[in-house]
């Protein structure tokens, strides 16, 4: 809901201040409308029903994948469209993947989202009804900010959204942010004071490559960014994911996973070993000119990232039947 009407709404109504709070914590804990929150008085559920709209976001659609994962496709009120969806593990963690964007300026050339023409960023409230979105589903308990957009260019309102996912029964030190390497970003989320973790998206070692799979780098260079992400880990004491999607031909080679290690390893003897971890992508079909490496390949890159003492795991790939894994998202409504 948009936080700032309710709180303008409440004000108007000369409504005490306690009131907002209680509004907030039937929404976080996942009511469905105002007419269940049976502490407030009947007249005032009434003209909140009128004056502010539950959500901030249109349900457009929603599809449902063979592995339990849930994508909906969300229009705000100015028609942007945007998508977030639900992950469920048999470990029973619900995780939800999150846009801080309506499409991405960056233009990856590997994800759909970057095909998309760039909408805007969106409002810390809007963040928030995709979280709340699925939390009126059931109980969720991880955030990534991984679906469409590149947080660090919506930062402010990412971390307002960050304060509130708690009541949700998300804790900060399960909320992950994701950056293609904005520099500025990676070193203001150093500076803030919550445990949020960082994950960079790096997909090459090698500057040029890099450059070629995502133009920022161009702006921002890979040795720059691992620079900020290991003054991260230096303030914060929190691992820093790598993500690294593998194309077949392009950057799955052996040689290729020794520069990924040489990137990431200590450079120093009183340097923490376990400061990057690596999340091995396997790349999931865009309309893009990309293939993905074979399972044999992604299992050598492991080993060989493994054997140079560089922790590495391969992702699980949740909603690839309904276009929700990673890279996929590009906010088109089934067919």
């Amino acid at each position: 809901m948009d936080l700032r009407l309710l709180d303008e709404t409440l004000t108007q109504a000369g409504e005490p201040a306690f009131r907002a709070k209680q509004v907030w914590q039937w929404a976080a804990r996942g009511a469905t409308g105002y007419e269940q929150m049976t502490n407030l008085p009947a007249a005032l559920r009434e003209r909140l029903a009128e004056a502010v709209p539950f959500s901030c976001l249109q349900l457009r659609d929603e599809r449902r994948a063979s592995d339990g994962t849930v994508k909906a496709l969300f229009a705000t009120v100015d028609e942007r469209p945007l998508e977030a969806v639900l992950m469920r593990y048999r470990d029973s963690r619900r995780s939800i993947c999150v846009s801080s964007q309506s499409g991405c300026p960056l233009t990856c050339t590997f994800c759909a989202t970057g095909t998309m023409k760039f909408g805007r960023n969106l409002t810390a409230s809007e963040i928030l009804d995709q979280a709340l979105y699925f939390r009126r589903i059931e109980p969720i308990d991880h955030c990534v900010f991984m679906g469409m957009g590149e947080p660090m260019l919506n930062l402010d309102a990412v971390l307002d959204a960050c304060e509130r996912l708690p009541d949700l029964g998300i804790a900060n030190r399960r909320t992950a942010i994701s950056t293609v390497g904005w520099i500025p970003g990676i070193e203001r989320l150093t500076e803030q004071e919550m445990p949020l973790r960082l994950a960079l998206s790096l997909h090459a070692a090698d500057e040029a490559l890099r450059s070629e799979l995502m133009p920022v780098n161009e702006r921002y260079p890979l040795a720059d960014v691992i620079d900020a992400c290991r003054a991260f880990y230096e303030r914060k004491r929190r691992r820093v994911f790598v993500e690294y999607v593998m194309l077949a031909g392009v950057n799955d080679r052996y040689e290729q996973a020794l520069a990924l290690a040489r990137l990431l390893a200590p450079r120093r003897p009183d340097e923490e070993p376990k400061m990057f971890k690596v999340n091995i992508i396997p790349f999931n079909p865009t309309d893009s000119q990309f293939k993905g490496s074979s399972r044999e390949s992604i299992a050598a890159f492991k080993r060989a990232l493994e054997q140079q003492g560089i922790e590495a795991t391969v992702r699980l790939t949740r909603g690839r039947d309904i276009d929700a894994a990673c890279g996929q998202l590009a906010a088109r409504a089934a067919a």
